[in-house]
């Protein structure tokens, strides 16, 4: 749609919590917030989709949206936003909101193969006009699952102390994903049904939640010890390096992602292996020389 057309239509989304008039009277639409691959700016996209999975489930429940964009013979901007960064924001009408509109962050998972073709014939049955967009067009119009982040009950700390269990906590989890990522990786030699796709929206939600902690540590927390501690220089200058490392490795498991059906099981492994040496070894020395620098502030 033309840039102006979605402005009103986006306008008209939020004044009246999701309820659209003219050619759109009667529709439900959700608004998707991508992040600029080039600008990294916020671009937000009114698009269709439908619903899937149990919310009771393991998996809970996902939105699915279609790349489609009318059926044209280009990927539309939002899809390529989401694949160089999954992070998104959804808004969505629902009358218990305030505002009478949910709006949440969570993940964006393409997907690709059996499960892009098992997901897509699911949308057609609800919404058949995308099988006329797929036959209009030669390109294969891709399948985007979008997945609410796991709502967190987690305060930020008033004192130091607090911030020391609570980054011994992330760090925790961090390993505990880590493993059941590995853990992943072995079982799609069973190929159950929808495993790909889990695992990659597992493994992008990692990659995403490890990227935020590390930034948090270097715009706020490293830049506070070093003034602080001067003494500490050395040591978190070594801690921000390792950060580097780290994410030298995320975008390169990030790659193989990409053509996660594909890839080489031996080879995806052997990168999460790397990976976690390289984490685990940074998770301990961050907290042998932060730790003990964030007791002392009780």
């Amino acid at each position: 749609m033309p840039l102006h057309f979605n402005t009103e239509i986006i306008d008209e989304f939020r004044t009246h919590a999701g309820r659209l008039g003219g050619p759109f009277e009667g529709w439900v639409l959700l608004l998707l917030t991508t992040t600029g691959a080039r600008s990294g700016n916020p671009h937000t996209t009114p698009l269709g989709f439908v619903r899937d999975g149990d919310p009771d489930g393991p998996d809970g429940e996902r939105l699915l949206v279609v790349g489609s964009a009318g059926g044209s013979h280009r990927h539309p901007d939002w899809y390529r936003n989401l694949l160089a960064n999954p992070r998104v924001t959804v808004e969505i009408p629902d009358a218990d909101a305030p505002g009478g509109i949910d709006t949440w962050q969570g993940t964006a998972v393409a997907a690709t193969g059996p499960e892009r073709d098992a997901l897509f014939a699911k949308v057609v049955a609800a919404a058949p006009g995308y099988a006329d967009y797929q036959q209009a067009t030669d390109r294969i119009l891709p399948v985007v699952a979008l997945y609410r982040d796991p709502v967190s009950s987690f305060t930020p700390p008033t004192r130091l102390d607090a911030l020391a269990d609570e980054l011994v906590a992330i760090h925790d989890w961090l390993r505990g994903e880590l493993t059941a990522l590995r853990a992943g990786i072995g079982a799609r030699t069973a190929d159950a049904p929808g495993l790909t796709v889990r695992l990659r929206r597992h493994c992008l939600t990692f990659c995403s939640a490890l990227a935020v902690h590390h930034g948090g540590e270097d715009a706020g927390l490293f830049p506070y010890l070093a003034r602080e501690y001067p003494e500490k220089a050395g040591a978190l200058d070594r801690l921000a390096a390792e950060h580097a490392t780290v994410a030298r490795a995320l975008d390169e498991l990030q790659t193989l992602l990409a053509r996660l059906d594909e890839a080489d099981p031996a080879a995806l492994r052997g990168e999460f292996d790397r990976l976690a040496k390289e984490l685990e070894e940074h998770f301990a020395y961050e907290e042998e020389q932060v730790l003990p620098l964030l007791r002392e502030w009780t």
